[in-house]
């Protein structure tokens, strides 16, 4: 009688007739094994809820262990935590509503309970029928055509100028989807869609994209390869809603989706994507987001995931860098955001995103599933494949920091998430005297700090070395002069070098002059050249390798150094590296000095 009382009775009609019942408890009264041709061992169970009973509910292949084992076996008491209905079409036995089993746990093992609760009946419909298989009988037999269709049974879509009919009595909601599913038609908003990208290895070499989907149930993400990625990329517009039918699912690999999802579509040459021109888009949700103040980002732990908006203070330039794992160039920008908080943190953008960027007018931006980077004790918002940026969304939020901003006094101050912790003085732009008054360089740690500087020397003659050929290797080669070179770090010889660049530079400013060095890519950033194009003119005309340092000689640069005190044979010296060194943004540079002579200016008022 206890066991009795556990049961969910009329639990199992409800969710015949596609209702939500909330972790129902069944009985189980049967399992049995059946083998399909080519497919993995699946388990059949007959299911009670005390008050009726299904035979068809079908257990999913990664819980089969549980019957093996016996944990699972028959008069068992289970509760039901996940579960989704699929119908599936016998050839012979026509359509069959089935019930799959996705997770459960056993509440009371079968041995325990030793017998069958109650009298539970096959389900009957309101007209008094026998519900087979989740149909009741007098669905199976022909309609005549004086009796109305269900109601949305299909929708026309134009395809290629043809028009195609979408079974949409049949559509599945996004997160009803699972691999034990062939034939399923969703209806979806596209709310972000990646550029296609493309790889080389071993097994040969492709490309892809990926979008994420989502309706009222939840979201998903979708890949296309290969031809499958010609033939949607062009077809598919984000923000627009599409029925998508077929295709294969898999676990999702969370590595590179941070979707609410277990898991994600590919789509295969059976897919088709028609536009979803007859429906009303305002009943499909958009994007949400779940909006934190950039002054919470630097309690978020490293790796975390956070959706923020802001109005874009700054941009930086384009920057250029080789990846260190994969040797190939990469394109970067970095780009300021503020908000109400009075806080400012810095996204970095990556390739495409970064070369497209436009901040000269301001724009809000809006960044669902950034990622929070930490770097010497500065946190910043890195965007990753699966993050979604809008600019100047038409949402609530953006609509209200825009007016924010724009009624902002000149000389506001904003607290930056993105400058060091613990570097003092590292965060302000210094003058060369500053720098060394503030002995920059001299505890364990490195020191970074900004200035404006004219660069007034180069020692060309010594700016390129013969390095190592090797990618990972950066070590200067020693001339055997018998055409090859030897390379003491790899004790290896080779008949090649690479050229590589090393600058010793002078800079100055009002306040005195500091000599520094600069390495491959921020000198190379500095010439606007390679290092191999510079090695060819300095053996091919010493008077154009000479053009190439003296066009940049008397500029006026931003400039980002390092200084770190380093002892070599035995001496200890101040020694003072580049890590960025760009063409000053006049314009970002008058608003900054305004605001400190603003700031200051208000300093003495109040001492006075």
């Amino acid at each position: 009688m206890e066991y009795e009382k556990m049961l969910t009775k009329g639990a199992l009609k409800s969710i015949m007739n596609n209702e939500d019942v909330k972790d129902p408890v069944m009985q189980v009264l049967g399992v049995r094994k059946i083998t399909a041709a080519g497919a993995n061992e699946r388990y059949r169970l007959l299911i009670s809820d005390g008050h009726n009973l299904n035979s068809f509910a079908m257990l999913a292949t990664q819980l089969n262990g549980m019957v093996t084992s016996g944990e699972l076996n028959e008069f068992s008491i289970l509760q039901i935590k996940r579960h989704i209905i699929s119908n599936l079409t016998d050839r012979s036995k026509g359509s069959k509503q089935v019930m799959i089993l996705i997770d459960l746990a056993v509440m009371v093992p079968g041995d325990l309970v030793g017998s069958k609760i109650g009298d539970p009946k096959p389900i009957i419909d309101n007209s008094g029928q026998v519900v087979e298989n989740g149909i009741s009988a007098s669905d199976s037999t022909p309609q005549s055509n004086s009796l109305p269709k269900p109601r949305s049974v299909q929708a026309s879509v134009i395809d290629n100028g043809l028009q195609r009919d979408i079974d949409v009595s049949n559509i599945h909601p996004i997160n009803s989807l699972s691999p034990y599913q062939n034939k399923w038609t969703i209806r979806a908003r596209v709310i972000n869609k990646g550029p296609i990208r493309t790889w080389s290895n071993q097994r040969g070499e492709g490309k892809l994209f990926s979008m994420d989907l989502l309706d009222e149930s939840g979201e998903i993400r979708a890949t296309a390869f290969n031809s499958e990625c010609d033939k949607f990329f062009d077809m598919v517009e984000v923000n627009k809603v599409y029925f998508i039918t077929r295709g294969s699912i898999k676990t999702a690999n969370k590595k590179f989706s941070n979707l609410n999802n277990d898991y994600e579509l590919t789509l295969s040459s059976e897919t088709q994507i028609f536009p979803c021109h007859d429906f009303d888009d305002s009943q499909m949700p958009a994007l949400k987001f779940n909006f934190v103040q950039l002054s919470q980002v630097k309690d978020v732990d490293v790796d975390g995931i956070v959706d923020v908006i802001g109005v874009c203070q700054t941009a930086g330039e384009l920057t250029k860098l080789m990846s260190k794992t994969t040797r190939k160039e990469l394109k970067k920008r970095d780009v300021t955001i503020v908000d109400q908080s009075l806080s400012s943190v810095t996204i970095t953008l990556w390739d495409t995103q970064a070369e497209d960027f436009d901040g000269s007018l301001q724009p809000v931006i809006a960044i669902k599933g950034s990622r929070i980077r930490e770097f010497m004790g500065s946190k910043s918002l890195s965007l990753s494949g699966s993050t979604v940026m809008q600019i100047n969304p038409d949402i609530e939020e953006a609509h209200r920091l825009r007016g924010w901003y724009d009624s902002l006094p000149s000389n506001v101050e904003f607290n930056s998430i993105s400058t060091r912790s613990d570097a003092g003085a590292n965060s302000q732009f210094l003058t060369i005297k500053g720098a060394q008054l503030a002995q920059l360089g001299s505890g364990d740690k490195a020191d970074y700090y900004s200035m404006y500087s004219h660069l007034i020397f180069v020692k060309s003659e010594s700016a390129l070395y013969k390095a190592c050929p090797k990618p990972d290797c950066q070590k200067k080669v020693i001339d055997r002069n018998d055409g090859t070179y030897r390379c003491e770090k790899c004790n290896d010889e080779t008949e090649n070098f690479k050229y590589r660049l090393m600058l010793s530079a002078q800079l100055s400013d009002s306040t005195g002059n500091q000599w520094v060095t600069m390495f491959q890519e921020t000198a190379e950033n500095l010439l606007g050249t390679t290092s191999a194009e510079l090695g060819r003119l300095m053996e091919e005309s010493k008077e154009e390798y000479s053009d190439v340092f003296q066009r940049q000689m008397f500029k006026l640069f931003e400039i980002r150094a390092r200084a770190k005190m380093e002892t070599y044979n035995n001496e200890t010296r101040l020694k003072v590296s580049l890590v960025n060194i760009k063409p000053i943004d006049y314009k970002v540079a008058s608003t900054k000095l305004i605001a400190d002579i603003k700031r200051l200016s208000g300093i003495s008022t109040s001492v006075m």
